[in-house]
């Protein structure tokens, strides 16, 4: 077990001044670290640190931030083995999907925003008003501070840091007190690409002392937080006491909508694909599976035999399809659900039941015969859990997709070209798939509707939550009194404006 120091403030590692914190590998049970977490007095000192370094790299030509990042993607790269190496063991996920997902995806984000650094352009406009010449100017929104989750903590690190960096942005990081590694580990390497001294900053610590800190603190510009929608509202509310721009991205319960014309086998292979992913504790999971009549058997039958194939066990074993969830706290809240379901008369069709032995595993889960009402249909799993229902026709389908609070994602299964536009077109939700569920990639945006929040993360679109808009507008006349003058004092003479100059 090592003692790591939890925070990363200007540009060296501090630790915090609150409690030490042991962090866990949920697959074992085993601690593999001890961390000092920050206090609020550490979140004061790491924004201080961030708001006198935002004037100088703020106006760092894009160029140089670019540089700076592609180093840093560099380093991720050539680090890629510790990374994976610390993913796996803080957050229990197979290694196959931290070294073919995760660290792959972060470094690929890292080097889409290196690009995007350089095109942060405004708009030249013509002279509106015929008397000045209008620009559009984007500029870097301020110092910023961000929540992030346990699920994807290098993922979400990135997302959250990364384009703030490339537009010019000073960053407070926390990430959750279960997954601090490799978000310390991504702020040394960029100290070491090049990213200056205080601009980006770590404070590892739970959320009701370094999280509220945060959220709450007076200096900030922009507040950014992933997580649950409960908490997000929270920090919404605790960033409005001072006005703070807020963008959040939270939970999710995806429909993946199957249609009578449907390729049935890719169905099945997609809602198993979908819905296991990182263990399920994915916002964007598929988790509800609404199926017309005709194949909704069939389905069942498929789904259930492809779960009962998936290997669950040693994350560290290259035949592993999925780990542990992240601790047994949550492992005990997903059985939890489960069996109210069951006792309330829904049918599990295959695992829904605590394995033995050490670690926080729990079994790939299908539950049949739901209903709209019931709470495994309604609230966020964060596991391995799939549930199945009907619909009955295109109409009823898409009136069941949307029948939720959330909005993050969806996918339809057609081989019918306008069912497919129907769908992207009716279902509410941030993303939607056509005969796919879960992909993701730099250039296009990740962010939802409803309880899932609202803003960016990924893409260009992302950008904007980092950037102002300013109108500039400059007279071109040289004429000293202008027309509109008159509004103010009338004793403007209008006929010898023209010489005044």
């Amino acid at each position: 077990m090592a003692n790591i120091p939890g925070c990363w403030i200007d540009g060296r590692a501090v630790d915090g001044g609150g409690d030490r914190y042991e962090v866990d590998d949920p697959a074992t049970g085993a601690v593999v670290a001890d961390v000092g977490l920050a206090t609020a007095e550490d979140v004061d000192s790491a924004l201080a640190h961030a708001r006198s370094a935002f004037p100088s790299w703020s106006t760092a030509t894009p160029a140089h931030r670019s540089a700076v990042l592609m180093e840093l993607a560099r380093l991720v790269a050539a680090d890629a083995e510790n990374f994976v190496s610390e993913e796996v063991t803080q957050t229990g996920k197979s290694t196959r999907l931290a070294t073919e997902f995760d660290v792959p995806g972060s470094i690929d984000n890292i080097e889409f925003f290196a690009g995007a650094a350089r095109h942060l352009d405004g708009k030249a406009a013509a002279e509106y008003s015929g008397e000045h010449t209008s620009v559009i100017r984007r500029d870097a929104v301020g110092v910023v501070g961000s929540i992030t989750p346990w699920n994807y903590p290098l993922q979400m690190a990135v997302w959250k840091a990364i384009p703030a960096l490339a537009a010019g942005c000073s960053i407070v990081l926390k990430p959750s007190e279960l997954t601090p590694l490799t978000t310390l580990r991504l702020a040394r390497l960029a100290t070491e690409a090049g990213v200056p001294d205080g601009v980006f900053n770590v404070v590892t610590g739970t959320g009701v002392d370094a999280g509220v800190a945060l959220s709450s603190h007076a200096g900030l510009d922009l507040m950014t937080f992933t997580g649950s929608t409960p908490v997000g509202r929270r920090v919404m509310a605790q960033a409005a006491a001072h006005g703070t721009r807020v963008q959040l991205e939270l939970g999710g319960k995806a429909p993946l909508v199957v249609f009578d014309d449907a390729d049935l086998d890719a169905a099945i292979h997609g809602a198993v694909a979908g819905s296991l992913i990182n263990g399920g504790q994915d916002c964007t999971a598929a988790t509800r599976a609404i199926v017309a009549e005709s194949l909704y058997e069939d389905f069942v039958a498929g789904v259930a035999e492809l779960m009962g194939r998936v290997v669950v066990g040693d994350p560290r074993d290259p035949a592993t399809d999925m780990g542990s969830l992240i601790s047994v706290a949550h492992r005990d809240r997903v059985a939890a659900m489960v069996d109210r379901a069951r006792d309330a008369g829904a049918r599990v069709v295959t695992g829904g039941r605590v394995p033995e032995g050490r670690g926080a595993f729990y079994p790939p889960t299908l539950i049949a015969d739901v209903g709209e009402q019931d709470e495994i249909y309604r609230d966020e799993v964060f596991g391995p859990v799939l549930t199945v229902s009907t619909h009955h026709g295109d109409d009823d389908a898409i009136r069941r997709a949307n029948d939720t609070e959330f909005g993050l994602a969806a996918s339809a299964w057609t081989r019918d070209l306008y069912r497919a536009g129907r769908a992207t077109r009716e279902i509410a939700a941030g993303c939607v798939w056509i005969n796919d569920h879960i992909p993701i990639i730099s250039e296009m945006p990740h962010g939802g509707f409803g309880a899932s929040g609202f803003g960016k993360d990924m893409s260009s679109y992302s950008l904007d939550e980092y950037l102002t808009v300013k109108h500039v507008m400059t007279d071109i006349t040289g004429v000293a009194r202008k027309p509109w003058h008159r509004t103010v004092f009338a004793s403007v003479d209008a006929a010898t404006q023209g010489d005044a100059r």
